[in-house]
């Protein structure tokens, strides 16, 4: 009896201590965005293709590892930072759950991993991966130490992933169609890259890292969110004008869809700087963006 007891024992503390490892490497590499990050490469092969098959799953894994494990790196290049912001302090180098030799591993297996995979995609594939690990870890993340407007050139990441998926779908790379797309999450990363950040801005005085809402008035920073916010709204419009979406149906969709964006991007204006209705709108933003990416994909595969 004493030795089943100890063995189940041990086995349930094995079992929660993988459990945990699990968790730990998930916010490594910030399993949520990594996944609309795969999304929006399903959402190009699928546009390239009009059909799901068994290739789809070849880039969007590789995009999976690539997005997971730059976040990774991303983490290990600003541990100190992240120690110092209430926001960040809870990350798993910064809280000491996990030793940054470790998490640099991880990262780069996982990156490694992704890259491999592209290598059976095609040179084009792999050659936009390889770009967008490069802008977010070599160009984007040091360039946060230095401007407060490092999330527009940073924003570069987001037109990637449909690019590299319309890519492995046998679409070129230069089609207006695809670029359509690539241009809304272009848009679309720049208030999701500083949408919570005027509520963040002594966290980022205490890590010495520059910041619009230093920048600006709390009134100019809502202002210029408005801005961006509603370009995110509009620039999904313009998709049809290029030859996506078919159906008047989805058509429709698209539209009310990016109005209910824009009428709570006016109410997020009129919140005067809640922080309740920033975290609102920031949830609302990837909502829209998966919206987009649904209509787009379902509608060609209809048409298919």
């Amino acid at each position: 009896m004493t030795t089943a007891v100890t063995l189940r024992d041990i086995f349930i503390r094995q079992a929660c201590s993988s459990r945990e490892w699990v968790s730990l490497v998930l916010h490594l590499g910030k399993v949520k965005i990594s996944l609309l990050t795969t999304l929006a490469t399903a959402a190009g092969y699928l546009l390239a293709t009009g059909r799901i098959t068994a290739q789809l799953l070849v880039p969007t894994a590789a995009v999976f590892l690539l997005a997971s494990g730059s976040c990774g790196l991303n983490q290990y290049q600003e541990r100190k930072i992240d120690a110092r912001m209430e926001r960040t302090k809870s990350r798993p180098i910064a809280s000491g759950s996990l030793n940054p030799a470790t998490a640099l591993l991880i990262s780069g297996v996982l990156i490694f991993s992704g890259f491999l995979l592209l290598y059976g995609v095609g040179g084009r594939a792999l050659a936009l991966g390889l770009l967008a690990v490069l802008w977010y870890n070599l160009v984007y993340t040091p360039l946060k130490r230095k401007t407060a407007f490092a999330a527009v050139p940073g924003a570069l990441v987001g037109a990637i992933p449909p690019t590299l998926g319309w890519v492995a779908g046998g679409g070129e790379i230069l089609d207006p169609r695809i670029g359509s797309v690539a241009l809304f999450f272009f848009i679309w990363q720049i208030p999701h890259f500083w949408l919570l950040l005027p509520d963040s801005s002594e966290d980022y005085e205490k890590a010495g890292l520059p910041s619009i809402a230093k920048a600006f008035s709390a009134e100019q920073v809502r202002r210029i969110l408005l801005n961006w916010l509603l370009s995110a709204g509009v620039s999904s419009l313009l998709i049809p004008m290029f030859g996506l979406l078919n159906s008047f149906l989805f058509r429709l969709v698209l539209v009310a869809a990016a109005f209910w964006f824009i009428w709570n991007t006016v109410a997020f204006l009129r919140s005067q700087g809640d922080p309740d209705s920033s975290r609102n709108l920031f949830m609302k933003l990837n909502i829209y963006a998966v919206l987009v990416i649904a209509n787009l994909s379902v509608d060609r595969m209809l048409a298919s």
